[in-house]
């Protein structure tokens, strides 16, 4: 009964027409109580200001945010860039403008330009000179003024980066604009890299080639785009750090502007990881082309007092906790008009099967999402064809389950970026979620391993085999993140971001 009360209540919410008038679109800030005004961070309410810092300063003449001098500070920089976008462009460059243009061969002929499959040149140092020889060229015939410097926003758990940066992007008047989550980014990177080797001439017997197609692929996003926002910057494998400086510094060449949020400063960026000094020159270009900024206030305002959407995080040791979770999700998928029913989704030419969905419901356990090989394209694929998510039997999330755990912290950052909701039945609080703990045996005889060949510490330090660090700092935005996941803001916002896709 207690679990049909708070499904219905639950519920309710999206009934509420005059509350989701109310409630246009929530913001990471520090908000006050009063909740009759529109809490948004777009141009799209009645009477919003044409630039960002005069819409701050509106929402904090309207009660709805309390000043926060280092959030002001930073929209500060980014009113200038504001301005500067809305006269920027880096063309020209090969721009297809149409799909039908993207169908021909007029934008591979203009790529080709710069980068040639068919002369098939074999060493890098062949390859910066043809690359530096085409940019000279191209200095020749289109002399451009230098781009503005972009910057690289870093900072604790819910210091409002995400906001800021989400104000800077909706007050920009340039078409040829792009936000995405840093995940998204990369697998648009990789997909394209992919694509372009696949399309390349097959090599003679025993020729040895070499082919390098991110220059390409760099010129190909700068065709599309000078503005770039990228949110939750990371860096977590091997492959993405060691294409990363030479993709940007290409992105950087076309004249492409950056802005990013990162919990990291840049020196701490991939830290421990391997092969890490390939990736440390990057760096340097990052910070050669944007302003780093630091907003760390050591507030969360995730945490702050807001309204609850109902209960949404369960303990399975609760008294009748799984009874009131189906409860709520056959409250929930009454109003599909669906069947209750496993689902197929095609990802990147692999099946994912979700054992249970019912709609825009999706009715999962840990063990389906995180404990099978799955990645960021998995989760991205499940964001855009489900609104709602229930992740149940999540366990405590000890040392010996660091896999499982970095996959939880992906799942969570993608369904918060795309506003999915989320139901979570869970072994402990949420707060107690993560317990270090001991060793496993494996990583026991690792670590035996490492003495036996006589290496130091410090040099077990630097394997992230042996250190959950970096998990433990991204668990904390994570459960910030499950935190503002579970009011009744959150799942409103979501509610009409779903209805606008």
């Amino acid at each position: 009964m207690a679990g049909r009360m708070i499904a219905k209540s639950t519920g309710s919410y999206f009934k509420d027409k005059c509350f989701s008038k109310r409630i246009c679109k929530i913001v990471t800030g520090r908000w006050t109580t009063n909740k009759n005004r529109c809490l948004s961070t777009s141009p799209d309410c009645t009477n919003t200001p044409i630039g960002p810092i005069a819409h701050y300063d509106n929402l904090v003449h309207s009660g709805l945010l309390l000043e926060d001098s280092l959030q002001k500070a930073a929209l500060c920089q980014l009113e200038k860039l504001h301005g500067e976008m809305a006269r920027y462009t880096n063309l020209p460059l090969p721009l297809p403008e149409t799909k039908e243009n993207r169908k021909d061969n007029s934008f591979s002929d203009k790529v080709s330009k710069i980068y040639k499959p068919e002369q098939r040149v074999k060493t890098k140092e062949s390859i910066k000179e043809q690359a530096q020889k085409e940019e000279c060229d191209a200095e020749k015939d289109f002399a451009k003024p230098p781009p503005p410097r972009g910057y690289y926003i870093h900072g604790g758990v819910g210091t409002g980066k995400t906001m800021l940066m989400d104000m800077f992007y909706s007050h920009v008047k340039n078409p040829r604009k792009k936000r995405l989550h840093f995940n998204a980014f990369m697998l648009d990177v990789h997909r394209r890299i992919h694509r372009l080797k696949q399309s390349l001439p097959k090599r003679s017997s025993g020729e040895l080639t070499m082919y390098d197609p991110i220059f390409p692929v760099a010129m190909e996003i700068g065709a599309e785009t000078c503005l770039l926002c990228l949110d939750e910057f990371q860096v977590t494998d091997v492959a993405s750090a060691m294409i990363l400086k030479q993709l940007f510094e290409s992105l950087f060449t076309c004249g492409v502007v950056m802005v990013a949020t990162s919990n990291r400063p840049p020196e701490e960026l991939y830290k421990n990881g391997l092969q890490r000094a390939a990736f440390v020159p990057f760096i340097d270009a990052l910070k050669e082309h944007c302003c780093i900024v630091r907003l760390d206030t050591g507030l969360d305002y995730r945490k702050r007092e807001m309204e609850s959407a109902g209960k949404l995080y369960y303990i399975s040791s609760e008294l009748n906790a799984e009874v009131a979770v189906n409860t709520l999700f056959h409250e929930l998928a009454s109003r599909q008009n669906n069947e209750t029913r496993p689902r197929v989704l095609r990802v990147q030419g692999r099946d994912v099967t979700l054992n249970r969905t019912c709609g825009t419901i999706a009715d999962c356990t840990f063990q389906e999402l995180c404990e099978r090989p799955l990645g960021a394209s998995d989760y991205l694929e499940i964001a855009h064809h489900f609104d709602t998510v229930f992740i149940r039997n999540v366990p405590r999330l000890t040392v010996a389950l660091k896999d499982q755990a970095r996959r939880l912290i992906t799942l969570i950052d993608i369904l918060y970026d795309q506003k999915v909701r989320v139901v979570v039945l869970a072994e402990a609080p949420l707060y107690r979620l993560f317990d270090g703990g001991p060793m496993s045996g494996e990583e026991e005889r690792d670590r035996l391993m490492l003495d036996e060949l006589g290496l130091t510490n410090e040099a077990g330090k630097r394997l992230t085999l042996f250190t959950a660090k970096e998990e433990i700092f991204a668990l904390q935005r994570m459960l910030s993140r499950l935190t503002e996941m579970q009011t009744k803001q959150y799942w409103i916002h979501a509610g009409q971001r779903q209805r606008q896709i």
